[in-house]
């Protein structure tokens, strides 16, 4: 149930080649004849095959991946006016080294990423390069200065022009992580700047359908449930970009299983829901799962006892998930506000400062979550009018919400009042 955590360094390596290039072009056209043949859609949750090519007719919203334009127009007006705190924000961002002009990307071949920190090849030189495209696509889209779409369109295409695969433990997360960060730089850069020509959208779009997108749609029930998230940010991410509806689909589905297994509602009964696909079943397991938890209260995280940091993980993560079906049309926001609304203030209270009574992990917490609450705040406060009191303080005390180097950044600036 490891996996690692949000500053660990590894190294990097790789290589380039012409064979890898068809090897891609055959694993994508393989790719495209599975999710769009009428066995798959049954198989995925797209139901008849009719059914299926209605799904794949509906078209997407561009750009659609966390941001949409009408939001990130909303973030120009308030830098335009030195409103607060999007100004705070920005001017954090541009300060940033992902937004220097001299940044330089660090492409490999084959990204190794055990657990447990272990020495690797170029885990901390992607998530960190993918944060700064989409950092660079940001500033450019703020400032309308051409050289910062240059500049993402450079390390993007330093990657799609090098990598090939991942590899060891922890590839599902480290690829999940990455690939949340490309989907929004490649969605914002695409749609909103004629600069990156089609030949190099082709190129990056293969290197997500075959380098990341069968990663992230591996299922890993039984693993501590921030997998499954972060997997199913970067599915969602990935198939608004690619246009693929069955891939849209099945990250819904996951989501759609994943989220009551993870944050508790008393609704579940005595224990709580088991993972689906999963091995865990009887109240014993479930125990052990929840860290040997074992009061179960309304908000209550499966790695609460673990620590907060990886319930933080799990909670952007679920934001990330439901803020981009919500640009695509699907309400997952509204099927699961209550346990969304109860996880944030539960947690949040306690990263304040709460002190954790006995019942609550044996009365020893670990208090570090980062800079996750914007997104969710956001909705739940702004669009549907709920009150999720200690989030709000949460979330203004964290401002401006920086980046935690892993999929999570500047979304003070991006959502903060942002409906």
């Amino acid at each position: 149930m490891a996996d690692m955590g949000r500053s660990r360094s590894i190294g990097r390596h790789g290589k380039d080649g012409r064979g890898k290039r068809v090897r891609w072009l055959v694993v994508a056209l393989a790719a495209a004849a599975t999710v769009t043949g009428s066995l798959a859609a049954t198989l995925h949750g797209g139901g008849t095959p009719a059914r299926a090519r209605a799904q794949a007719g509906r078209p997407f919203h561009h750009p659609g991946v966390l941001d949409t334009r009408a939001q990130l127009d909303a973030v120009r007006r308030h830098l335009a006016a030195g409103d607060e705190p999007w100004t705070e924000a920005y001017a954090a961002m541009r300060a940033s080294k992902y937004a220097s002009m001299g940044y330089t990307a660090k492409p490999v071949a084959d990204v190794k990423c055990p657990f447990d920190g272990k020495p690797g090849r170029g885990c901390t030189e992607e998530r960190e390069d993918a944060i700064a495209a989409y950092t660079q696509a940001l500033m450019w889209y703020f400032t309308r200065d051409e050289a910062h779409a240059e500049k993402a369109v450079q390390i993007m295409d330093a990657w799609s022009g090098t990598i090939e695969r991942h590899s060891d433990d922890n590839a599902g997360l480290q690829t999940a992580w990455s690939g949340s960060s490309w989907a929004r730089a490649a969605e914002l850069v695409r749609y909103t700047y004629q600069g990156w020509s089609r030949p190099q959208v082709r190129r990056f779009r293969t290197m997500l359908r075959t380098a990341y997108l069968p990663e992230v749609e591996h299922a890993w029930p039984d693993r501590n449930g921030n997998w499954d998230l972060a997997m199913t940010d970067a599915a969602i991410g990935i198939a608004v970009f690619l246009d693929d509806r069955p891939a849209f689909d099945r990250a819904v589905k996951r989501f759609r299983g994943r989220v009551p297994a993870y944050f508790y509602l008393a609704s579940d009964g005595p224990v709580p829901q088991a993972p689906p696909g999963g091995t865990l079943k009887t109240p014993a397991q479930l125990r052990t799962y929840w860290f040997d938890q074992n009061r179960y209260v309304d908000g209550l995280g499966q790695e609460t006892c673990r620590n907060f940091m990886h319930v933080g993980y799990a909670l952007a993560a679920t934001a990330h998930i439901a803020e981009t079906a919500w640009h695509q049309g699907v309400d997952l926001w509204s099927e699961n506000s209550d346990r969304v609304r109860a996880a944030l203030d539960f947690h949040a209270g306690y990263q304040l400062g709460d002190k954790a009574p006995p019942w609550l992990c044996g009365g020893r917490i670990e208090t570090n979550m980062g800079p996750d609450v914007e997104v969710a705040v956001n909705h739940l406060r702004n669009r549907m009018g709920l009150k999720v009191p200690e989030a709000e303080r949460l979330a203004v005390h964290q401002r401006p919400a920086g980046t935690d180097d892993l999929f999570v950044a500047w979304e003070t600036l991006t959502h903060a009042d942002n409906p």
